[in-house]
């Protein structure tokens, strides 16, 4: 007989072991749904973990693509893990994230065809300011009326998508564009754009801003007396309600984090990457960054780590259904398994498994 038992206290080893087996789980069952596909199991793991990185072939392109993918995903898990750690959950980033792209970027459109060092930083501000009203919605809701915040931010999701669609067919269309959808391209509006800082390194502001998220969030999560009262509040609400938290304060600041940083992640994607405001401008970005959070263990340098292995199996995912013909659902299937072992596995934090036999049982 098998059974779970309660640990006294979390086990700090299986804290650090749990991604790390949750990884290696995901790569043998995805070996085996590979296989399944009729696919060569060892070339498809090889070309998504390791060709990006040091193939010849592939590398040049692929490692300046990694800090590309990974910034926004490590800009949104940051925000998100304030959420988290507190007990709040904020399962509509993506919709923050488009409506951040589409403030900034409808700032910047706004100023076209005129230059200016002011216009990036107000896109920049816009960006912010978009994607906090969004995440400002669950949050009055939860305090003044106590719905829940998960049903909330995830169902504005999809309302912020149908929002951008509209936008890009309608107000923000391109009136140079013959009639097609989209916006104009923001990469040829210099003053709106966010280019490569040193070329041919992936590096722009996006990049640059989550490499300053990861240690000013270290600094207040860990380290400052509100990381502190955040931490408490998502272990014992009630001693915080004793320490002087109001829970109400505590659910608009940690909205307001995780909804203003992704904000900026949708407007450095617009005005970087991705160029223009399209029907289709969602990328998913919002709920990979959930993944990310939690592979991370919700802390900003595990994030970072995260992060970049999750855009690993972002760029070598395209590869392979390039380079092997694996389908783009399997690749989001392969995405998907992280969590969810991550998540099997993390029961170990907290029980241990116990063997007995049958007559102890009886």
């Amino acid at each position: 007989m098998i059974r779970l038992e309660k640990r006294a206290e979390p086990s700090r080893a299986w804290q650090v072991a749990a991604p790390v087996v949750a990884v290696g789980l995901t790569m043998l069952a995805g070996a085996a749904m590979f296989a399944a596909l009729g696919k060569d199991p060892a070339a498809a793991i090889r070309t998504i973990f390791w060709d990006p990185l040091f193939s010849p072939q592939f590398a040049a392109y692929s490692r300046p693509q990694l800090l590309v993918k990974a910034a926004p995903l490590i800009l949104i898990a940051i925000g998100l893990s304030f959420g988290f750690r507190a007990g709040i959950w904020n399962i509509g980033a993506e919709g923050q994230y488009l409506m951040g792209a589409l403030a900034g970027g409808a700032v910047g459109l706004a100023f076209y065809p005129a230059g200016g060092a002011h216009i990036f930083p107000l896109m920049v501000l816009a960006g912010a300011l978009g994607g906090w009203l969004w995440a400002m919605i669950p949050a009055v809701l939860k305090v003044r009326f106590a719905t829940s915040e998960i049903l909330v931010s995830l169902l504005l999701v999809y309302v912020a998508q149908q929002i951008v669609a509209a936008a890009a067919v309608g107000w923000l269309r391109n009136p140079e564009g013959g009639g097609f959808p989209g916006s104009r391209n923001l990469a040829r509006y210099p003053a709106a754009s966010n280019p490569e800082l040193l070329p041919g390194t992936g590096v722009h502001w996006g990049v640059v801003a989550a490499a300053l998220a990861v240690p000013l969030a270290w600094v207040l999560l860990l380290r400052h007396v509100a990381g502190f009262r955040v931490r408490l509040t998502g272990a014992a609400p009630r001693a915080a309600r004793f320490a002087g938290v109001r829970p109400g304060a505590m659910t608009f600041a940690c909205l307001s984090v995780s909804g203003a940083l992704a904000g900026l992640a949708g407007l450095f994607e617009l005005a970087g990457p991705a160029g223009q405001i399209s029907i289709d401008f969602g990328s998913g970005y919002g709920f990979t960054a959930i993944i990310v959070a939690f592979l991370g263990r919700l802390h900003p340098f595990g994030i970072l780590l995260a992060g970049l292995l999750m855009a690993l199996t972002y760029i070598g995912g395209e590869l392979a259904q390039f380079m092997l013909g694996i389908p783009k659902a399997a690749i989001q299937a392969f995405q998907g398994m992280l969590l969810f072992f991550l998540l099997g596995v993390d029961v170990l934090t907290n029980w241990r498994v116990r063997l007995r036999r049958r007559r102890e049982a009886r």
